[in-house]
This record gives C-alpha cells, sequence and structure tokens, in this order.
C-alpha cells in the first residue's frame, strides 16, 4: 500500500498546524498572514533595499518555506523573529540570498558591451594616459553569478592586447548574494551559458571541462576581485573612485528613494567623466541627479 505522507500547513492566524495532502512530497507548507508579510516586507527593505509588493507575496512564501522547515519553525512570524534576533548577522545574509533574483547571462544587454569596448573604454584609457597613469578601475556592483564581470574583463584584455598588462587597477564585481559570489568564483558554466559569447572570446578564456560545461581561465579568474557588498551600505568602503560602474538589472527591485539615494553614492565613488551603466529596463529620476545622459542605460558624470 503507498500511503501518502500528510503535509502540515501553519496557520499562524489560529496558531495551530493544518493537515494538507498533497500528492507524494511530505513535508510542511505555509500560509502567510498580512501582519507577517509586513514584518518581512519591512526586514528586507530596511536591510537590503528590495521593494516586495503585494504581488512578491507568493514568491516569499515558495522562496522561505524550506528554509522554515530546516529550522524547524512553526510560521512565518517565528522565521521574523529568528531573523531580526541573530546577533551574528548571518540569518539576514541567508535571508537575502534566498530573496534576491540572481538571473543574468553572458552578453545580456550586447548594446552596452560595444559601447564598452569600442567608446567607454578607449576614451577612459586615453584621458588616464594623458595623466601618466595606467590605472584603470571598474566596478559591477550587482555581479550576480559572474558573466557580466568575467566578459567585461575578457573584453578589457582583448582592448589592450599586449599592453595588458602595463596597467593596473583591476575589475572588482560586488554581490549581495553568498551563494552567487561563489558561483561566480568558481567559474564553471554550462554548453548553453556559454553560447552567447562571441566564439573568439569563448576559444582565448575559456576551457572545456569535458562533461558539457565550460570553465573561466586562471588569468581571467585573476583579473576579478569578488566581494559581498550591501548596496544599501550608507557609504562604499572605497579608497579611490571608478572610471566606470555597471549597476545594471538591480534597481528595478528598489522603490524610487532608494534608487535616487543609492545613485548619488554611485556618483560620489565615480571618477570625473566616469560612466555608470544601468539595465536597460531601468530609469534615472533625470530631475534629481547629477550624471549626464548620455544615451538609453548610459550615465556620465560631469
Amino acid at each position: 500500500m503507498n500511503i501518502k505522507e500528510p503535509i502540515l500547513e501553519c496557520d499562524s492566524r489560529a496558531d495551530s498546524y493544518t493537515r494538507k495532502s498533497v500528492g507524494d512530497k511530505p513535508g510542511l507548507t505555509f500560509s502567510i498572514t498580512d501582519q507577517e508579510f509586513n514584518l518581512i516586507r519591512s526586514f528586507v527593505y530596511d536591510s537590503v533595499g528590495i521593494n516586495l509588493t503585494e504581488q512578491k507575496r507568493s514568491l516569499v512564501v515558495g522562496r522561505l518555506q524550506k528554509k522554515l522547515r530546516q529550522l524547524g519553525l512553526k510560521c512565518f512570524k517565528d522565521y521574523y523573529d529568528y531573523v531580526s534576533g541573530d546577533k551574528t548577522g548571518q540569518a539576514s545574509v541567508e535571508l537575502a540570498d534566498l530573496i534576491s533574483t540572481n538571473y543574468t547571462y553572458f552578453n545580456r544587454e550586447k548594446a552596452h558591451f560595444e559601447y564598452f569596448i569600442n567608446t567607454a573604454l578607449p576614451e577612459t584609457a586615453r584621458r588616464i594616459m594623458s595623466r601618466g597613469k595606467r590605472e584603470i578601475r571598474v566596478w559591477c556592483a550587482a555581479a550576480s553569478s559572474g558573466e557580466e564581470p568575467y566578459l567585461l574583463a575578457m573584453l578589457m584584455r582583448e582592448y589592450f592586447g599586449e599592453e595588458y598588462r602595463l596597467w593596473d587597477g583591476g575589475l572588482l564585481a560586488t554581490d549581495i548574494s553568498k551563494e552567487a559570489l561563489l558561483n561566480a568564483e568558481a567559474g564553471v558554466y554550462k554548453d548553453e551559458a556559454v553560447k552567447p559569447v562571441p566564439a573568439d572570446i569563448r576559444r582565448k578564456y575559456f576551457e572545456r571541462t569535458g562533461n558539457s560545461e565550460w570553465k573561466i581561465t586562471v588569468s581571467v579568474k585573476k583579473d576579478v576581485t569578488f566581494r559581498r557588498l550591501n548596496l544599501m551600505n550608507r557609504h562604499f568602503p572605497f579608497k579611490k573612485p571608478f572610471h566606470i560602474i555597471f549597476c545594471r538589472n538591480v534597481m528595478i527591485y528598489f522603490d524610487q528613494k532608494t534608487r535616487d539615494a543609492l545613485v548619488r553614492r554611485f556618483y560620489d565613488v565615480t571618477e570625473p567623466d566616469g560612466y555608470l551603466f544601468i539595465g536597460h529596463s531601468e530609469t534615472l529620476n533625470r530631475s534629481n541627479m547629477k550624471y549626464k545622459y548620455i544615451k538609453p542605460a548610459i550615465y556620465r558624470k560631469v
């Protein structure tokens, strides 16, 4: 006889469990009250800036209920108490990992990479060399699983050629998600993920692993420094400003107040004449910013 395991649904309003049978998937599934959702929404907004609208309620339940099961918690209020009461900060880091949407791919919004290698990088390099220097600093502020910063590092090698070794600086890649950064540091990608990379770039900077995967070459991996950084930090811990900043497809999760404050912080750590790239689905409040609009999703500090 095939006995289906019951699933216990936490009904925090009644402060009790309700039995619920759903096929052959044992475990616990949870409902969330308005009060619980608002508590978690406020905590996420205050800690990482993500604005969880009412439409994200099912996303919150879907992504967090496994964690509740692992912790043996009864309802989302218990989870909120667990996260907000954790003095180590590890619980909020895990929450950020669970809530963050780390979706990206190589050559996403291709026009940006073309502008980078054809316009932004040459202009920046000429300006730096006119001052008798060879130090260039590029920051990917939402690096996710590494596709964007690795491709930028490859394009920098392509542009500078043999003179690349004469340049200092490098590329900083940050993200809020520890899990995404671990994947980025590993630098291993499936066949499908690598397909958008131009063939000549792929031949130079990727290596076959023998099991339908590719890995970033050691030389390119050394070019990129991965660090965890919360963009909601009131001050960024950088000693020197950046010539080029990429922060694409992350501000769509922020409200206008949070976006405006973040752009001001970006401006403060951008070199004069430096560039800011944002996602094509994102817009900046032009009436309340110092960057100059160059073309869709590309701005410059003047």
